[in-house]
């Protein structure tokens, strides 16, 4: 498993074409489970944990990595499995989400399959544990699930989603002709009621759509009654999201000329260099890190001020 991550850098030219890579992996069970190459930072054996008093129950233990002490989740038991067992025989992968660095404890560890965004699927109704899903594909004949790990996240750690007063007020008396109504598209339930709320909390509207595909619709739905820039002020996307991701709708609205002026936020959990390159490759206005939410109202100020 040591390197299996070595050429991560090579795949960043996938991003911006509709395309990923998933690391494939079991917990407690024959299910198999994907996470995006590049929200992963290594691979490792499970090195010794050390318990520590007042841990969250789903925290296994803390490990000491490369001069860091990362927390480590049990996925299979925070998704409502068994919790996961002969722990010297399975693999953490330490992963990058939201500006912080944990270890999710996995049974096993497979491979890495490039795949295509349209590929990857909204859960079905009545999927197991659908209250952890984003997405699921299928591989090999084989259904593989992506799991929400920003949920999993929030339950654990909760984020404090209080906005700045002063900015609250500030956005909330603006002028009138501010166009005060936002699309936001993210695949991860948790994520896009963050956004929601402290978009809400500056006195705007929100549209709600769960991918990029549902969001292009959307707009190009609008923008064949009027005006799209009279009836939305802009656009919050995630990056990640089944059919059409983050970058590609941003291309996409940059194509249409109807829609090619509205303003574009890419607001993601992912991180690494390639973001800025890939920001200004598409045309995306701005790049935020989830989540903060002075930041992210501080991004709509910038937005709706031009």
């Amino acid at each position: 498993m040591t390197g299996i991550l070595d050429s991560v850098n090579q795949r960043t030219q996938l991003v911006g074409q509709n395309r990923l890579e998933l690391l494939t992996f079991r917990l407690m069970g024959r299910q198999r489970y994907g996470i995006n190459v590049f929200k992963v930072k290594e691979v490792l054996q499970c090195p010794k944990l050390t318990s520590m008093p007042n841990l969250n129950p789903l925290v296994k233990g803390i490990a000491h990595i490369r001069g860091q002490t990362i927390s480590v989740i049990d996925l299979s038991l925070a998704t409502g499995g068994r919790p996961t067992t002969e722990i010297d025989k399975c693999f953490i992968i330490i992963s990058e989400f939201n500006r912080t660095i944990q270890g999710f404890l996995v049974k096993s560890v497979e491979r890495i399959v490039n795949m295509h965004w349209e590929a990857i699927l909204p859960p079905p109704q009545g999927t197991g544990r659908a209250n952890y899903l984003t997405a699921v594909t299928n591989i090999d004949e084989e259904l593989v699930e992506i799991l929400d790990v920003e949920k999993i996240l929030a339950e654990i750690a909760p984020i404090d989603e209080t906005m700045n007063e002063e900015l609250v007020e500030e956005m909330t008396s603006m002028s009138q002709e501010v166009v005060r109504k936002v699309l936001i598209a993210d695949d991860s339930s948790v994520a896009r009621k963050q956004v929601q709320r402290a978009v809400e909390s500056i006195g705007f509207e929100t549209i709600m759509v769960k991918d990029g595909k549902e969001a292009l619709n959307k707009l190009v739905e609008m923008a064949n009654t009027g005006s799209v820039y009279e009836q939305i002020g802009l656009v919050i996307s995630d990056v990640e999201m089944p059919e059409m991701d983050g970058y590609t709708l941003t291309a996409e609205i940059r194509r249409e000329p109807a829609l090619k002026e509205l303003h574009v936020i890419l607001h993601t959990s992912l991180s690494g260099v390639f973001n800025q390159a890939m920001v200004e490759r598409v045309g995306a206005n701005q790049f935020i890190a989830k989540f903060n939410p002075d930041e992210l109202g501080a991004a709509v100020k910038k937005a709706v001020e031009k």
